[in-house]
């Protein structure tokens, strides 16, 4: 197979321009191409002229002859292997089985190529259901009715349920992991385009329905996923997790353990502390989530190709270095999405966003975040935890202590008076917003750098700064607070047999690298078993 990278054409090409391109670029005559596939395609809109770049896996006639006339060109080579390769397969008899804790992107993929390999896991997700869950959730945003264990954080697929479902990442990826997530994703009911697009997205519908035929998988291969099982204590004896206790007083023993704990899992993370399992502070961020006309963004983005169905609705991606030395950023932006109730704890509110795959909606949102670096909550791992909740509560009473959320326009915010009324961008909140001052939502150092960076982003995307944009608080949960650390070969530093795993632990952000990281740790578990056999 030969692979040609960089390949351009314009927006609106035609598949025989494609493969017209691609005999053009290789010099070959059409009959000598004999099939080809898109691995992935971007947009590139430099110099004002929006195209699309592929990259092209083929068949050839006379592949080597081709790869040595194009000897140096970095844009044709070998084809790589992404296909996935099963590390280890488990033993004829297993005399304890592997437990996962959490049904997150991570648990799952864990999850998942444990079955493939015939490790049989069980699976203890303290949440309902995927769809149990759904109807939970919506009891929130429409009834102001939390329950603390079926929410956004809680249950079946994940806080990655309730998103913009983006299947994109910046990790560094040499065994294409990432591509083994996409492809059981698809085998899942996954649009196919999710193999190939720069920056594919599924969208809450499609995930709840995926994750249930993910689920039959598991099971249909041995694997036990027990739901509303929370764990609440762990055996260790000698420095070597030996089993967990539940909820209900229940016990099951396990000598392998993989922690794919959500970032919001704070009970368990105290539990965990004070069994002593090795944690230290983190960075993390806090901000709001911010709307726009999607409209907006699009013409800014994209022009006058704005509003072309191959780019669909436009994303953005900001950063300011502010002069107190913050970093501001946008954060997990939903085009054409909505912005959610995201509280896992009663007299608290947190917001994110979340899209469906249409991305059809009429505003924008972003959050807005401010790094926080552990000098700022001094105190020990568990302090971050401390800090989120704080703002999260005094969020809770500036929103009037219903679950409305304080809000505010940004105008409003820039001349630091407090807003009234709604302005020509109306807030997608559910179960609704009140609107105040968020001068005191965060600490001081990042409303000021807030402040400093809303005009800079306006100079970057038109319209960003405008004054009946909605700054929505708060936004505490982009990502854990504290990494349970672990060693080179993914266990704790401190208790074998226990692998912590995804963005609980401080090794994911979002869905894709949480998936990543799930079938990482699920090799070297599935390793260390086959090696005790």
């Amino acid at each position: 197979m030969l692979r040609i990278t960089e390949l351009k054409l314009p927006l609106d090409h035609s598949a025989a321009e494609l493969t017209d391109a691609i005999v053009a670029y290789l010099g070959i005559k059409p009959a000598d191409l004999k099939n080809y596939t898109v691995f992935k395609r971007s947009y590139d809109a430099r110099r004002g002229v929006m195209s699309l770049a592929y990259i092209i896996d083929m068949e050839v006639e006379g592949e080597a002859k081709l790869l040595a006339r194009f000897k140096g060109n970095p844009h044709v080579l070998s084809t790589p292997d992404t296909s996935y390769h099963f590390v280890a397969q488990a033993p004829a008899t297993l005399n304890k089985r592997p437990v996962v804790v959490g049904f997150g992107p991570c648990g799952i993929l864990a999850a998942l190529v444990l079955a493939q390999m015939g490790f049989k896991p069980i699976v203890l997700e303290r949440g309902k259901k995927v769809r149990e869950r759904t109807k939970d959730t919506w009891g929130l945003w429409r009834k102001n009715v939390l329950n603390p264990e079926s929410n956004v954080q809680f249950g079946e697929g994940g806080a990655g349920t309730f998103s913009d479902g983006k299947l994109y990442s910046q990790i560094k990826d040499p065994r294409h992991l990432g591509r083994k997530v996409l492809t059981e994703f698809v085998k899942a009911g996954a649009p196919e385009e999710i193999l190939f697009i720069a920056k594919p997205h599924i969208g809450t519908f499609r995930l709840v329905s995926m994750v249930e035929k993910i689920r039959a998988e598991i099971e249909s291969l041995g694997g036990e996923i027990r739901f509303q099982q929370r764990v609440t204590d762990l055996h260790i004896d000698n420095g070597h997790i030996r089993g967990l206790t539940l909820a209900d007083g229940s016990q099951i023993e396990a000598d392998h353990v993989i922690l794919a704990l959500g970032h919001s899992a704070r009970d368990t993370f105290e539990m965990l502390h004070q069994r002593g399992v090795f944690m230290e502070a983190k960075p993390f961020s806090v901000g709001f989530r911010i709307e726009h006309p999607q409209t907006m963004i699009d013409k800014a983005r994209w022009g006058k190709y704005a509003g072309h169905p191959i780019l669909g609705a436009a994303d953005y991606k900001l950063v300011h270095h502010a002069s107190n030395g913050r970093a501001v950023y946008s954060f997990c932006m939903c085009p054409g999405g909505q912005v959610v109730a995201a509280t896992s704890e009663e007299g608290r509110v947190v917001t994110n966003g979340m899209s469906q795959y249409s991305r059809a909606e009429r505003n924008a949102n972003s959050g807005m975040v401010v790094s926080i670096n552990p000098e700022d909550y001094p105190g020990g791992p568990l302090a971050g935890i401390a800090f989120q909740r704080a703002l999260e509560s005094h969020a809770y009473v500036l929103g009037g202590s219903t679950y409305e959320a304080p809000a505010q326009l940004v105008g409003d915010f820039l001349a630091g008076r407090p807003s009234t009324a709604v302005g020509s961008v109306e807030p997608s909140y559910q179960p609704g917003v009140h609107w105040t001052d968020l001068s005191s939502a965060l600490p001081d150092f990042a409303i000021a750098a807030m402040r400093e960076a809303l005009p800079e982003f306006g100079k970057k995307i038109r319209g960003y700064d405008m004054h009946d944009a909605v700054l929505t608080g708060v936004e505490t949960r982009t990502s854990s607070p504290l990494r349970i650390t672990r060693g080179e070969d993914l266990q704790s530093l401190n208790v074998k047999g226990l692998y912590p795993a995804g963005e609980g632990a401080g090794y994911a952000g979002g869905i894709l690298s949480a998936g990543v990281d799930g079938i990482r740790v699920a090799e070297a578990l599935a390793l260390n078993m086959a090696a005790q056999a």
